[in-house]
């Protein structure tokens, strides 16, 4: 049986895909595997906010065309860059164990956010990340760092930025967790919906396909981003809407943290949510109604 994945060219997106194929191989050794790497049109327009050119989905959409016209049979995808609404003829066929969901800071200069100099740069791509530094820091300049996460991190050894923030996932991914210089709090720091957590894609009419793949995926990391992206599933946000949410499980109980603010900072709405990890989408969608109630629809475009 020869499978194909469809995953972008950038160093993580290729550690992802391995990595999916080395499970795969775990569970068949006799399957043939084969990796097909393809460029997406947010990897290509790497010096422009991604706000500005479509958001994240420009990172997911070659790749399910691909899986679409049969070109590759899945794709894997960092979850937090997907879409919440499904695309007709796809399904999520597996969420795998999800890393570290925490943003962490990465300075040569500094300890940690509230060490930093007045008025030093912050580099980030995020408007999420955006709005909670300045919520937490006003007085910093907060500037766009694009690019893969190696590049990010000489821009910063090269002195382009005092400090910048990236996903822990994708830095330990790579190898470079010697570089982190403090993890943030999730509670505080609120992580993207689906951080640390990678999906498998395939077209939904593929039942042996779907039955092998399914036995990737972790339950307690389905369940608590099924609870996350419930939350965008109400609210609509777009690529430009600072908004978070992290969601935990323990002792049988699923806790989700979210938040939405403004990009300047000057305002942000938080809730706290938790029940039954089985009813995962209905306290999602609870969070979101919190945050309507609130006030969140001025922070929605």
């Amino acid at each position: 049986m020869l499978l194909k994945i469809a995953t972008r060219k950038s160093p993580l997106a290729l550690w992802q895909s391995n990595h999916v194929k080395e499970l795969l191989l775990q569970i068949n050794p006799a399957l043939e595997i084969q990796i097909v790497p393809l460029s997406t049109e947010g990897d290509e327009n790497n010096s422009i906010a991604l706000n500005d050119i479509g958001g994240k989905s420009l990172f997911v959409k070659t790749l399910q065309d691909a899986v679409l016209k049969g070109e590759a049979d899945l794709a894997v995808h960092s979850i937090k860059d997907m879409s919440v609404m499904p695309v007709q003829g796809l399904t999520l066929a597996a969420i795998l164990k999800r890393e570290d969901p925490r943003d962490v800071f990465i300075s040569k200069v500094a300890n940690d956010l509230n060490q930093l100099a007045r008025h030093a740069k912050v580099g980030t791509s995020s408007p999420r990340r955006t709005c909670l530094i300045r919520t937490l820091r006003p007085d910093l300049q907060v500037e766009l760092l694009r690019g893969n996460v190696d590049t990010r991190v000489r821009k910063l050894h090269a002195g382009d930025y005092d400090a910048i923030i990236l996903a822990a996932a994708g830095v330990k991914r790579l190898g470079l967790e010697k570089e982190i210089t403090a993890y943030l709090d999730p509670i505080i720091f609120t992580p993207a919906m689906g951080q640390g957590a990678i999906a498998i894609e395939c077209r939904d009419q593929n039942e042996p396909l779907l039955t092998l793949l399914h036995q990737l995926n972790h339950r307690e990391t389905a369940q608590c981003v099924t609870a996350e992206r419930a939350v965008n599933q109400r609210l609509s946000g777009s690529c430009f809407t600072p908004l978070g949410a992290h969601a935990t499980i323990q002792a049988d109980r699923l806790t989700i943290n979210a938040m939405i603010g403004s990009v300047e900072g000057t305002s942000i709405l938080r809730t706290h949510q938790s029940g039954d990890p089985h009813q995962a989408k209905e306290i999602g969608l609870t969070a979101a109604e919190n945050l309507l109630h609130q006030g969140a629809e001025k922070f929605l475009k």
